[in-house]
């Protein structure tokens, strides 16, 4: 009878390691990679030099609804982990019968993360994805209870270890003992547990801004709330410069310094006023290398216009919008 799992992936290497032993059982190992907003890691190109299939899902949406009310909280900054893990086990355990798949799998360690990979947690998100015994975790396998895939035989017990804590030493040598040379190292995948970007991100669940669009542009530049129902965002160099371009909506303002001056590209996104409008120039002006002029002008157009108009601008110190940062 042919075997195959799912393997649950999040970019890093654990998910891979237990894909590997798992697929050296000789079950078929399929990889299921759920993208969310705030995923930094891809796993395609370490996935295809392990030789798996990767099939990877959009869950953004589903994943913002999610932020705005996580059952069990955040973890030190905005992150959701159980939350997150909950509704990504029960989504692969909706793909089981489609993809013909007869149990799960998942890197996590024991131990390695102290919000969501305790003994409680693990055993909750368990649980709660409806998983059950249809859940494997190869990498921490000897800590837990026999899963299906134990109990009928169809994983050798003594190709599962016992992975715990946070050292990563053991994953390192694995990874060369099975010729894993190319995976993602552990420097944060999320950027939800980032300080900074979870301080942009609760300022915009605090204006009620959340939507795909906006979470795209938290990522980019300098963020300033420059209205209760507006906020701008300044590149800090050409390839941000270039990102914001391709970020912008229809109604979005953009601004930039005239040619013969080196500067951001600024975007407005928001309900603008007159003065809104000026600030945003000023702005603009500001951060622009203006070479001693007391006086630029800047070009600004409402996207999807490509026409340009040019204003008159004073340059004032960057010093003034300070306390409009995020």
């Amino acid at each position: 009878m042919s075997i195959r799992a799912l393997a649950l992936v999040s970019g890093g290497l654990d998910s891979l390691l237990a894909a590997k032993l798992i697929q050296n059982q000789g079950i078929e190992v399929i990889g299921i990679h759920f993208r969310i907003p705030f995923c930094k890691l891809d796993p395609a190109e370490s996935f295809a030099q392990a030789k798996i299939e990767l099939l990877q899902f959009d869950l953004g949406q589903e994943f913002l609804e999610l932020l705005k009310h996580p059952r069990y909280g955040f973890g030190s900054n905005m992150n959701p982990c159980i939350d997150c893990k909950i509704l990504m086990f029960a989504k692969a355990k909706e793909l089981l019968t489609d993809l013909k798949a007869d149990f799960i799998i998942s890197g996590e360690v024991l131990g390695q993360r102290p919000m969501s990979q305790n003994k409680q947690a693990l055993r909750l998100i368990k649980e709660r994805s409806g998983l059950g015994q249809l859940l494997l975790r190869p990498l921490s396998a000897k800590f837990f209870a026999p899963s299906l895939a134990e109990k009928s035989g169809w994983v050798k017990p003594e190709a599962l270890l016992n992975f715990n804590g946070r050292r990563r030493g053991e994953q390192t040598q694995l990874a060369q003992k099975l010729g894993i040379v190319k995976y993602a190292y552990p420097a944060g995948g999320c950027l939800l547990t980032d300080p900074s970007f979870s301080k942009r991100l609760r300022e915009l669940l605090s204006h009620q801004e959340l939507n795909l669009e906006n979470l795209k542009l938290l990522k980019v530049g300098r963020h300033f709330r420059v209205g209760e129902n507006a906020r701008l965002v300044v590149g800090r160099d050409a390839q941000e410069n270039n990102l914001l371009l391709q970020l912008a909506i229809e109604e979005d303002y953009l601004f930039s310094p005239e040619i013969k001056f080196a500067g951001p590209t600024v975007l407005m996104r928001g309900v603008s006023t007159p003065e809104l409008f000026n600030l945003a120039l000023e702005i603009t002006a500001a951060y622009s290398d203006t070479a001693g002029f007391k006086e630029i002008k800047v070009c600004s157009r409402r996207f999807p216009d490509s026409r340009d108009k040019e204003y008159q601008v004073v340059c004032l110190a960057k010093s003034k919008f300070v306390p409009l940062l995020i």
